[in-house]
């Protein structure tokens, strides 16, 4: 995390220096759909998937040695927080629990993205060479790289990480406090706290399994290739209102902990040393008990698609506001 503090620094100063010739800043919220592997709903978006977003961005436009009016091509920097999210086991308006096609694989997470990107903006103004305020709106197109960090949690527990505290998920779509068919046994709440990091635990098989004390070790910090299309208005010569759809391509199918196959029985018994510790991971692999038997087989096996990256999209509301250059250097590039 001081890695990610020192870039936003950096970050920060740039912008900083920015601002003694021309910066606009602009501030955004809106919602994230998630894309990966888990999902009940067929088709390719996962509308039951909004979570929040945020964005701060920076736009320095390019030098305007001629003194022309505008100019297409510029850049920005942006800061992000996203949160992405997806629960199989969360019911859907107007669908039964058995039409609920990955209700028994029964995964879930959420992970809250943090990062900087920087992107190169085209501007597709329709007047090159009249001020902005007076065109009104223009539409952008933009492409960039970006560095996020995030880990994927997941709410597997009432209270603390402990086998006592578990969910236990039932047919009937109910979650209870004792194994299925247990009589007597009572519907809970989840606590809606996610307390359980799944980069932590040996949640898939393969690499590094054996490792005693701990599973698969995987790096929180994500590269995405953010790339979208908006519709700006100017309302003043100085505040602007704008609507943006942005598709973010990562680099990494494990922004959600599911990529590949089950950890196996005995790959978790070589991980873990004691019967508590093998005991959570076989739950907070396969919550339901319904993924796997523990072997590797046709059925029982897969988790996920390791051809398949993680993405997601985010559609926000942006208010910006120009900074004008030094009034010594006077330019139409500040309307």
């Amino acid at each position: 995390m001081s890695r990610l503090l020192a870039f936003l620094g950096a970050l920060a100063i740039c912008a900083g220096a920015a601002a003694q010739r021309h910066l606009e800043v602009g501030v955004s919220t809106g919602v994230t759909h998630y894309y990966g592997d888990l999902g009940n709903i067929d088709g390719p978006v996962q509308w039951n998937s909004s979570r929040p977003g945020m964005q701060l961005t920076f736009r320095d436009f390019l030098n305007n040695k001629k003194r022309y009016v505008t100019r297409s091509l510029t850049t920005e920097a942006r800061i992000s927080w996203f949160r992405i999210g997806y629960d199989e086991t969360a019911p859907i308006k107007d669908l039964e629990v058995k039409d609920l096609k990955n209700y028994k694989r029964g995964l879930s997470f959420r992970n809250d993205l943090v990062g900087a990107s920087g992107h190169l903006v085209l501007n597709a103004y329709r007047e090159p060479y009249t001020p902005l305020f007076q065109q009104r709106f223009f539409m952008y197109f933009h492409i960039g790289v970006g560095i996020y960090h995030g880990r994927p949690k997941a709410d597997l527990f009432r209270g603390d990480v402990d086998p006592a505290n578990r969910y236990y998920f039932w047919e009937d779509g109910t979650v209870r406090d004792a194994p299925r068919y247990t009589p007597g046994a009572n519907v809970i709440q989840r606590d809606g706290k996610y307390e359980t990091d799944l980069y932590e635990w040996l949640t898939e098989g393969g690499a590094g399994t054996g490792e005693t004390g701990g599973g698969q070790r995987f790096s929180p910090w994500h590269v995405g290739i953010p790339m979208g299309a908006g519709l700006r208005v100017m309302a003043t010569r100085k505040l602007s209102i704008g609507l943006e759809y942005c598709y973010l391509m990562f680099m990494t199918d494990m922004l959600d902990d599911v990529s590949d196959r089950y950890s196996t029985y005995e790959e978790i018994d070589a991980t873990y040393t004691s019967l508590r510790d093998q005991t959570l991971a076989r739950y907070i692999s396969d919550p339901t008990g319904w993924g796997t038997n523990g072997e590797i087989g046709i059925i029982t096996s897969p988790r996920g698609n390791p051809g398949l990256l993680d993405s997601f999209s985010y559609f926000s509301l942006e208010v910006s506001y120009k900074f004008k250059r030094s009034p010594a250097r006077r330019s139409y590039m500040s309307l």
